[in-house]
């Protein structure tokens, strides 16, 4: 694999100092870019999988901390988001194929992790829409130690009388040609470029929502707006489909804001219960960007991050 730098935003990203990014291809040749957060550490590297919308540089604050305790960090722009490459004519439409094709850039991930020569071993943090490609990921043997999962897109908050019109339409439109309109309530506006701090969907925390507001308004480019249609129907055909499946056998903690209002928190609750090795940390009165919260809200969720960390690291030595 050849490795071809990419823009990477620096001063927006607050990342550890060399952090860098690089173009690459996914094995069905759309192209990605995926950032390398550098540590002095050698305890391991995270594979850091973004929600929807999302983008590398919105995570340095994430992997400054994460550098700080022996860390390495990558984190990707999945296709159709952040600089890679854009599936429709309207690139502020959120849209894939099959989300199983979110996979091939899980196996991008993993290649640069080989090339770069990353410590070991790998953990993986997920959140939201990177929550689901992650429970995917991590099912189908990801080769990780363990798991951390932020409001994950394990189901979308969709009231329950709504949800069969929300099949039917999304269902329905791909085979009339509609699949690339934007979902209902939504359009080509990015949220946090767009929405007020006040009662925002993200954070209680100001700094935290003005640092992904100079991000994406001095890069517009990074900018996206609402799903697709046909992306809708494949969220929730996957988010279904991934409800039948055991979790496995896997270190893991879940973080979810008692005030979530983006994802299905009863699916979240269902799924900790059963997972094997897993705890579910529901924050007070947090919101969706548990990462992005208030500095003591952040500092609580990275201690215990790197504890789970270390504890399943150690263990992995000891058994190999």
């Amino acid at each position: 694999m050849s490795l071809t730098p990419a823009p990477f935003y620096a001063d927006l990203s607050e990342g550890p100092e060399g952090s860098r990014a690089f173009w690459v291809e996914a094995p069905d040749l759309l192209r990605l870019r995926i950032a390398h957060f550098p540590s002095q550490g050698t305890r391991g590297t995270v594979l850091l999988f973004p929600g929807r919308t999302e983008y590398v540089e919105k995570y340095g604050r994430t992997a400054a901390a994460l550098a700080e305790a022996g860390y390495h960090t990558l984190a990707i722009d999945w296709r159709g988001q952040g600089l890679a490459d854009r599936m429709l004519e309207d690139p502020r439409t959120g849209h894939v194929g099959l989300f199983e094709d979110y996979q091939h850039d899980v196996a991008a991930m993993k290649a640069i992790a080989k090339v770069l020569d990353l410590p070991r071993p790998l953990h993986l943090i997920a959140h939201s829409m990177g929550g689901c490609i992650g429970l995917r990921s991590v099912m189908d043997g990801l080769p990780v130690a363990s798991a951390v999962f932020t409001g994950p897109m394990w189901g979308i908050r969709i009231a329950n009388p709504v949800r069969p019109a929300a099949w039917a339409i999304s269902r329905v439109s791909k085979s009339v040609g509609l699949g690339h309109v934007y979902a209902p309530g939504t359009g080509a506006d990015s949220y946090v470029a767009s929405a007020e701090f006040e009662d925002n969907l993200l954070t209680r925390d100001p700094d935290m929502w003005d640092y992904m507001r100079r991000q994406v308004l001095a890069h517009p480019e990074l900018q996206l707006g609402g799903p697709s249609l046909h992306w809708l129907h494949e969220a929730l055909a996957e988010t279904r489909s991934l409800a039948r499946r055991p979790s496995p056998q896997l270190p893991c903690i879940c973080f979810c804001g008692s005030n979530e209002r983006i994802v299905d928190v009863d699916r979240i609750r269902t799924r900790m219960a059963n997972w094997p090795g897993g705890r579910l940390d529901m924050v007070p009165a947090g919101e969706h960007e548990i990462m992005m919260e208030v500095p003591s809200t952040r500092e609580r969720v990275v201690s215990e991050i790197v504890a789970l960390f270390d504890s399943a690291g150690e263990a992995q030595a000891l058994t190999a």
